[in-house]
C-alpha cells in the first residue's frame, strides 16, 4: 500500500476519466486524513469529489457539505461547483439550501443549463409558481430557446399545461424542430401522447422514428 501511495504521488496527475486513483486509494485503504489532504491541493477536484463519496458512505452528510462548500468558496476544482453542492443538498432532503445555492448561482450569471437546473428543482418540489415569479424578474421577456425551454417546465408544472404550450408555440422558434420535443413533451405530461406524436410528425426528418408509417 505504502508503494503505490509513493508511486502514485511521483506522478503529475492521478486523475483520468474524472476518477483520481490515488484518492481511490486513500479511501479505500481508510487513509483519511490523507484523502483530506490531498483533495484541499489537488486541482481537477477529482479528490475532492472521492472525499465527498467517502464521507457521505460513513453517514457524514455535514462533513461532506463542508467540503463541497470549501469548493465553492475556493472556486476550485469541479466546473460550477455550485451544482455539485445544491445536487448534494437535494439528495439528501436539502431542498431549500439546493434552490438557494442554484439561485446564487443563476442570478449571478444566468446560462441555459443551469436556469434548466433551477426550474426543474422548483418544478420537481411543488414551487413551481416561484419559480415562476423569480425568472421572470430575472429574465423577463422573450429569450434566446435555450432559455426559454428550460422555463417551460414550470407553468406545465402548475398544470397549466395550454399556457406553456401557447407560449412555446408563440416563441419566435417556437415551429421549429427543437421546440417541436419540448411542446411533446409538455403534451405527453398533460396525458395527450397522440397530439405529442402528431407535433413530431410535423418535423419528419428531424424526427424520423416519428415518421407516418414506421
Amino acid at each position: 500500500m505504502d508503494d503505490a501511495v509513493a508511486l502514485l504521488r511521483t506522478r503529475e496527475s492521478t486523475s483520468v476519466g474524472n476518477r483520481d486513483a490515488l484518492a481511490d486509494l486513500l479511501a479505500r485503504h481508510g487513509r483519511f486524513e490523507e484523502l483530506r489532504a490531498y483533495a484541499r491541493v489537488e486541482s481537477h477536484g477529482h479528490a475532492a469529489a472521492r472525499l465527498v463519496e467517502w464521507l457521505e458512505e460513513r453517514g457524514d452528510v455535514e462533513g461532506a457539505i463542508t467540503v463541497l462548500r470549501a469548493r465553492v468558496d475556493a472556486r476550485a476544482g469541479f466546473f460550477h461547483p455550485e451544482v455539485h453542492l445544491a445536487q448534494f443538498l437535494e439528495r439528501h432532503g436539502r431542498v431549500e439550501e439546493a434552490i438557494a445555492v442554484m439561485r446564487a448561482l443563476v442570478d449571478a450569471g444566468p446560462e441555459d443549463w443551469t436556469v434548466s437546473m433551477l426550474c426543474t428543482l422548483y418544478a420537481d418540489h411543488g414551487r413551481a409558481r416561484e419559480g415562476l415569479a423569480h425568472l421572470d424578474v430575472l429574465i423577463p421577456g422573450q429569450q434566446d430557446w435555450e432559455f426559454f425551454a428550460g422555463r417551460i417546465a414550470l407553468p406545465a408544472a402548475c398544470g397549466l399545461h395550454e399556457d406553456a404550450i401557447a407560449q412555446a408555440r408563440a416563441d419566435p422558434e417556437g415551429d421549429s424542430s427543437y421546440a417541436a420535443w419540448t411542446i411533446a413533451e409538455v403534451l405527453a405530461d398533460a396525458g395527450r401522447p397522440e397530439e405529442a406524436v402528431t407535433e413530431l410528425e410535423r418535423h419528419p426528418t428531424a424526427n424520423p422514428e416519428f415518421r407516418p408509417g414506421i
